[in-house]
C-alpha cells in the first residue's frame, strides 16, 4: 500500500507553483509602490510646491497605512480566511492605484499613498500565511526566498519604469498609476485559489480540509492529528507571554533590517545625489545598481538558510551589513567606486534577514493566529519605520549623508544584538514543531 504524504512532506505541484508565484505579487506591488514614489517626488516636488516636511508626509503615509493595513487585515484574515482576502486586496490595489493618478495637492496624495499602503500591507499576511501553509518543510526557505526577492524585483522594474518617465512631463502620475498593470496581471492569477486545508480543518472544517487536498493532490497527500486541532482565533493570544516575545523579535528584527532599505529607497535619488552621483537620471542609475544586488543577495540566501540554518545567517549578515554602512558613514566623501562596493555588500547581506522577516513569523506562529502574528510583526516594524522615514529627509538637509547613514548603522547593530541574543533555530522542522520552538534555541 502506498504511503500518503503529509502537507509538511510532499513534492511543489505545477499548481502549487502558480500559487506561489501569484501570491508574490503582494511584495512586488510593495517594492514597486515604495520605489515609484522616490523617483516621482524628483517631478512632484517642483510640480506640487512641495517642502521637506511634505515630502516626508508623502514617504512616509504609504508605510503608516502598511502598519494599519497588515496589523487590521491579518487578524481578519485568520478570522475568515485566506482564499476570500486574497483576490479582494488585488482589486482595492487596482483601484486605488489609478486614482492616485489625479490628485492635485501635496494632502490628497498623502491620504492616496496612506490607503494604498493599508491595501498592500494587508496582503503580506494573507499571501504569506497562505503559501507558508501549502509549502512543504524542505521547500519553505526557498518559497520565502523567491517571496522576499520579488520585493526587490517590484523596487528594480520601478526604478526602471521611473528612469523612462522621469523626463516626461507629467511622467508622476504615470509612475504612480502604472502599479495598475501587474494588479490586473495578479487578480486574474489568484482567482479561484483554494483555501488553506490548515487553516479549514482549524476552524474544525476538516471534510472540506480533505476534499480541497484530494482537488489539489489526489489521494497523494492527508491530514495528520496535528494539523486537526481546533482553536478559536483570539487576538490577544499574541500577548500572551511566548508569543510576545516572538513578536517583539521579529518585529525588531523587521524594523533593523528595513529602515536602513526603506530609506534608501524611499528617497533613493536624494540619497545617492548626496553621495555624488549628481542628481535625475544618474542618482538613479546608481540606485538600480544598488536595487539589483538587494535581488541578488536574496538567492544564495534562499539556500544557506537550509544548509547554515536561520540563526547563523541572520547573525552574520546583520554584521556585515553594520560594518559596510559604517565605512560610509564614517567616509561619506569616499570616491564612487567604494560608495557603489559599500552599498552593494549591505545589499547582498540583506537577503538573510530580508528573507527571515517573512520565514520567521510564519514559522513561530500556530495556524490559527499566524496571519495575525505576521501582521503584528511587519506592524512593530513600521511604527519605527513610519518615524524614520518621515525624520530622513529632514535630518538629511540639516545633519549631511554622514550622519544620516550612521543612524542606520545603529539599527543594523541592534538588529545584530538581538539576533545573537533571541534567534531561533528552526531549519528542517514542521511547522508544529517550528510553532513550539522557543527563543534562543540553538540546534
Amino acid at each position: 500500500m502506498k504511503t500518503k504524504n503529509t502537507l509538511d512532506d510532499f513534492e511543489l505541484t505545477p499548481y502549487l507553483k502558480k500559487m506561489i508565484f501569484f501570491a508574490s505579487g503582494g511584495p512586488f506591488l510593495d517594492g514597486y509602490v515604495l520605489v515609484i514614489i522616490g523617483v516621482a517626488l524628483v517631478q512632484l516636488e517642483p510640480a506640487l510646491n512641495l517642502t521637506a516636511e511634505w515630502s516626508a508626509l508623502i514617504g512616509a503615509s504609504a508605510l503608516a497605512g502598511l502598519f494599519v493595513g497588515t496589523s487590521l487585515f491579518g487578524y481578519v484574515t485568520d478570522l475568515i480566511g485566506r482564499q476570500k482576502m486574497f483576490t479582494l486586496d488585488i482589486i482595492a490595489i487596482l483601484i486605488i492605484s489609478v486614482l492616485t493618478m489625479f490628485v492635485s495637492t501635496p494632502l490628497q496624495l498623502v491620504l492616496m499613498r496612506f490607503l494604498i499602503g493599508v491595501v498592500i500591507g494587508a496582503d503580506y499576511p494573507i499571501a504569506t500565511s497562505l503559501v507558508t501553509e501549502f509549502t512543504p518543510r524542505k521547500y519553505r526557505a526557498i518559497v520565502m526566498g523567491l517571496i522576499a526577492a520579488i520585493w526587490y524585483v517590484g523596487a528594480t522594474v520601478a526604478d526602471i519604469v521611473g528612469y523612462f518617465l522621469i523626463d516626461v512631463e507629467g511622467g508622476w502620475r504615470w509612475m504612480l498609476g502604472s502599479a495598475a498593470i501587474p494588479c490586473v496581471i495578479l487578480l486574474l492569477g489568484r482567482i479561484g485559489t483554494p483555501e488553506s486545508p490548515r487553516w479549514l480543518a482549524s476552524k474544525g472544517r476538516v471534510e472540506e480540509a480533505r476534499a480541497t487536498l484530494k482537488r489539489l493532490f489526489g489521494d497523494d497527500v492527508e491530514l495528520t492529528q496535528e494539523d486537526v486541532v481546533v482553536k478559536k482565533t483570539r487576538y490577544r493570544t499574541l500577548f500572551e507571554k511566548e508569543n510576545l516575545k516572538k513578536v517583539i523579535f521579529v518585529g525588531t528584527i523587521w524594523l533593523c533590517q528595513v529602515v536602513p532599505m526603506f530609506g534608501l529607497y524611499t528617497f533613493g535619488p536624494q540619497v545617492m545625489g548626496a553621495f555624488g552621483f549628481g542628481t535625475g537620471k544618474e542618482a538613479l542609475l546608481g540606485d538600480v545598481i544598488i536595487s539589483v544586488f538587494f535581488l541578488i543577495g536574496c538567492i544564495p540566501a534562499m539556500f544557506w538558510l537550509n544548509s547554515i540554518g536561520r540563526r547563523p545567517l541572520l547573525i552574520g549578515s546583520f554584521a556585515i551589513m553594520s560594518a559596510s554602512l559604517a565605512v560610509l558613514g564614517v567616509f561619506p566623501n569616499s570616491v564612487i567606486w567604494v560608495v557603489v562596493a559599500c552599498f552593494a555588500v549591505y545589499a547582498f547581506f540583506s537577503g538573510g534577514p530580508g528573507i527571515l522577516q517573512w520565514l520567521y513569523p510564519n514559522e513561530l506562529f500556530p495556524t490559527e493566529i499566524r496571519a495575525s502574528a505576521v501582521g503584528a510583526a511587519m506592524a512593530f516594524s513600521r511604527i519605527g519605520t513610519v518615524i524614520t522615514i518621515f525624520g530622513l529627509p529632514i535630518f538629511l538637509e540639516k545633519y549631511g549623508i554622514g550622519p544620516t547613514v550612521l543612524v542606520g548603522v545603529g539599527f543594523s547593530v541592534l538588529g545584530l544584538v538581538v539576533s545573537i541574543l533571541m534567534a531561533p533555530e528552526t531549519k528542517g522542522m514542521t511547522l508544529l514543531e517550528a510553532s513550539t520552538q522557543g527563543l534562543r534555541k540553538i540546534s
